[in-house]
């Protein structure tokens, strides 16, 4: 098993309730595909760089994440098709990071 650091950004106007169900369906993606998620961080609404789709804010979501690189590409192609994800990034790490991240520690 490999280890890969995923960040997802959703749209704003998400509920609570809506976040949680897509956070079920990336968890059952990562299962249906032999992963698993090792540790989490809600780092909540923050204002993005530049619009993407329109929108100025984000719901972003960190996760620490095991599964087979050959299973990434298939991961990603789902996560592009979601239309409540409006970007996602995931990159393979030697270890993963302790938590909190460096960007929890700065916000206290």
């Amino acid at each position: 098993m490999n280890k890969f650091e995923a960040i997802l950004l959703f749209t704003p106007d998400l509920s609570s309730t809506n976040i949680k169900q897509q956070e079920d369906l990336f968890k059952k993606l990562l299962d249906d595909n032999k992963g698993s998620i090792i540790a989490s961080e809600d780092w909540g609404l923050r204002d993005l760089s530049y619009n993407i789709k329109n929108n100025k804010k984000a719901f972003y979501k960190y996760y620490q994440i095991e599964i087979e690189g050959k299973n990434i590409q298939e991961i990603k192609r789902i996560l592009t098709q979601n239309e409540k994800i409006i970007r996602h990034l995931i990159i393979k790490v030697e270890n993963h990071e302790e938590l909190p991240t460096k960007l929890l520690k700065t916000e206290n």
